[in-house]
Formats: structure tokens, C-alpha cells, sequence
């Protein structure tokens, strides 16, 4: 069992954007995350913990601007905290040991797949090729990983 944090080298050595997003609570311009049309089979994972976040049999094209998922990898390394910024109601997702922000999670979901929209910036993420899950020590959730053409 890996123990994640929120790393200070890790967070030294993010590029602005990411730090922006993750330690300023910003949001990257929709239509310019570089995961947005990844269609590659892995995870991604918090770019300053490593803490496994979201599969990429979760993903999914919403429309919406950023990658978007229906349900976190590891519930338990996600929490949810209403955010009134912006003149709306929304709830803001984070990483939980890292304390990343991540983006925010809507009720507007596939409905055949529990109606949620995890709205995830690229810059919050480091993607994980399924290939590299093992020698990284994310191999315990190969099960959620799936070919893609």
C-alpha cells in the first residue's frame, strides 16, 4: 500500500498552469487540456501525490471542455467541498492527500452510468499508461483499465 502526500518537490516542479490550478484553485481554458482526447487505456493519477484518481474505462466525452469521468478510481482519495465562487453553487473536487484542486463534479452524467460528470482539469493530472501501471505500482487496478482502439 503506497502512501500519498502532498509532495513539496512534486509541487516546485509543477509548470505554472498546473500550480495555478492545483494550489490556486484555477481552471485551464476548456478545449486546451492535453487529456482531453486521450483515448489511451490507464489511470490517471494527482500530479503532486501520485494518489490513483480516475480509470480510463470512466472517462467519457461530455462536451463539456475537459476530460470528464463518471466516477473516481478510489472514492476514498476524492473530496467533495461545496464551492459558492463564481456567482453559483458547485461542487469542487480535490484530491485528498494531495490537496490538489481537481475540478468539479456535476449531476449531469450519463444517467446509465450514475448520472455524474467529474469535470477534471489536464493540469491537475498525470496520465498512466497501462502499460507503466505495474512498474509504477498502480498494477492493482489493471482490472480497470480496457483496450481501446
Amino acid at each position: 500500500m503506497s502512501e500519498y502526500r502532498k509532495d513539496p518537490d512534486a509541487v516546485a516542479a509543477l509548470d505554472p498552469e498546473s500550480y495555478r490550478v492545483t494550489q490556486e484553485n484555477g481552471t485551464e481554458r476548456p478545449g486546451t487540456g492535453k487529456y482531453l482526447e486521450n483515448k489511451a487505456p490507464g489511470i490517471y493519477v494527482d500530479i503532486v501525490s501520485g494518489e490513483p484518481l480516475f480509470a480510463s474505462s470512466t472517462k467519457y466525452e461530455s462536451g463539456c471542455g475537459w476530460p470528464s469521468f463518471v466516477k473516481p478510481i478510489e472514492p476514498d482519495n476524492i473530496t467533495e467541498l461545496r464551492d459558492t465562487t463564481m456567482g453559483m453553487i458547485r461542487t469542487e473536487v480535490r484530491s485528498r492527500h494531495g490537496d490538489s484542486h481537481l475540478g468539479h463534479v456535476f449531476p449531469d452524467g450519463p444517467p446509465d452510468r450514475g448520472g455524474l460528470r467529474y469535470c477534471i482539469n489536464s493540469a491537475a493530472l498525470r496520465f498512466v499508461h497501462r502499460d507503466d501501471m505495474e512498474a509504477e505500482g498502480y498494477g492493482k487496478y489493471l482490472d480497470q483499465v480496457e483496450e481501446r482502439a
